[in-house]
Parts: C-alpha cells; structure tokens; sequence
C-alpha cells in the first residue's frame, strides 16, 4: 500500500516529536502493509506551521530517510506537504515555496473545517490555473461537504482528486465525517484512502484495519485501486482513474 498523508517527520509539526516517534511510525506502517509514503508536515499555518520549501526542510526529510534505512525498515519515504488554503496560494505556487507530492503535480491542500464551499473552490481554481492538481485532503471534514456532499462532485468534475482519512471511515472523527466519507466512496468520488497519521499510538500509519473494512464493503478492487494503483499514480505524477464518478440527488440523506 502507499500512504500519500502522513506527519512522520520529526519535530515540524503536530506530528511525530522526534525521530524515535518517526521509525516507529515507519515500523507500523510497514507492519500494517504500507511500502511508500508521502511525507507531508503542515504547511502554510502563519505563526505556527510554515515549513514552506527550502534547505532545512529537505535536509530533515533526507535525515529521516537515512535513519529509515539505518533501521532496516522497508520504506519507501517521498516528499511533500499539506498545504493549508489560504489567499497566497497562487503566490508560494508562482514561488515554489510548496512542495507537491514527489515533486510533481499533485498538491496535497486542506481548509479550515468551517470554510464555505465557495471560497474552497476559487482555492482549488487557483491552483488547477497554476498547473498543479489538487489532492483535497480529507473532504469529509468539512462542513460545507457535510453538508451538501455535491461540492465534493464539483471539485471532482474541476479535475481534482479527493483524499479520504481511514479515521473517518472507521468512525473515529465523528458519525457526519463516517457517513459523508462512505458516501464519497459508494458514489465513486475518492482518488485514494490515506492515514493522515500524525503519532504511533493514536492516529497512526497502520493501514491494515482501513484495508480490511474497505475488501469487506466494496470489495478487493477497491483497496487496490484506493490503497495502491491510484496513490502509486499520483507519486508518479500520472492520471488518477475512477471507476464511475457520479453526483448526488437532492435528498441523498433519505
């Protein structure tokens, strides 16, 4: 499997606090069937998590690589960020001040969770206008999506790729993010399932548990294609597939 939204590397952000915390974040991963990861510390939070691109940040990330690989763990470690949307988005991109997955042109962005749709979306515009695709991490946080989950069918028909948390599709941020990320499932909308895992003791890299639940509800196609194909094309830079996306009607609760 390949995480593409993890907070491993140490000391940068409300993640890991150091590289103890990190190689056993690694070591769960691994254990739980995850071979490649993005490595993707908060980014763009003024005052609090900046992190924007340049020397020390990737001298941390070579760091955590060299003591992966020290440690004999399996894997893989690429780079990247979570980028929070603010109004300078087409500036650091216009900079390269932001990293994408791999460096390539998915750029993995979040919101504020009480954001309205619109402004989410001219984001999103900003972006796509840029050159890059965004990957929207976890959708079914925010409460414009919550709330009328075709914005999320929106973003998809712009050209963006969704990213799900497998802690809301195991229930653990509440029942309106389970039940909006299951939706954004069964209307085939999600590009790829990730842990956003931020520790080795809660909201870990153990993907295992997510991988399961997912085969016995939609079937072994869908974690190779959410765990696997698809995240292993975005490392790459390629075109994301889905099966048959499609919107919602007016009264998708009923």
């Amino acid at each position: 499997m390949v995480d593409l939204h993890v907070h491993i590397l140490p000391g940068v952000d409300d993640g890991a606090s150091g590289i103890e915390e990190s190689l056993q974040m690694a070591r769960l991963a691994v254990a739980g069937g995850v071979h490649a990861m993005a490595v993707t510390p908060h980014c763009n939070i003024p005052g609090t998590f900046e992190n924007y691109e340049g020397p020390a940040l990737r001298r941390r990330l070579e760091e955590l690589k060299a003591a992966v690989r020290r440690e004999k763990i399996k894997l893989e470690l690429f780079c990247g960020m979570e980028v929070f949307g603010r109004e300078n988005l087409a500036e650091l991109l216009d900079r390269k001040l932001l990293v994408p997955i791999n460096d390539g042109i998915y750029l993995l962005i979040e919101f504020p969770f009480e954001e309205s749709a619109n402004w989410m979306t001219f984001l999103l515009e900003e972006v796509l206008r840029a050159g890059y695709v965004p990957l929207v991490a976890h959708p079914e946080r925010y409460e414009a999506v919550k709330r009328d989950p075709q914005t999320a069918w929106r973003w998809v028909r712009m050209g963006c790729a969704l990213q799900v948390n497998k802690g809301s599709i195991q229930g653990r941020f509440g029942r309106g993010e389970q039940r909006t990320a299951m939706l954004l499932l069964e209307h085939e909308l999600v590009a790829c399932v990730a842990s956003d895992a931020h520790h080795a003791d809660f909201r870990t890299p153990y993907m295992r548990d997510v991988a399961d639940y997912l085969e016995e509800y939609f079937g072994g196609g869908c974690v190779q294609l959410l765990l696997e194909d698809n995240p292993a094309r975005i490392l790459d830079g390629r075109e994301i597939v889905l099966l048959e996306p499609r919107g919602f009607s007016r009264n998708w609760f009923g």
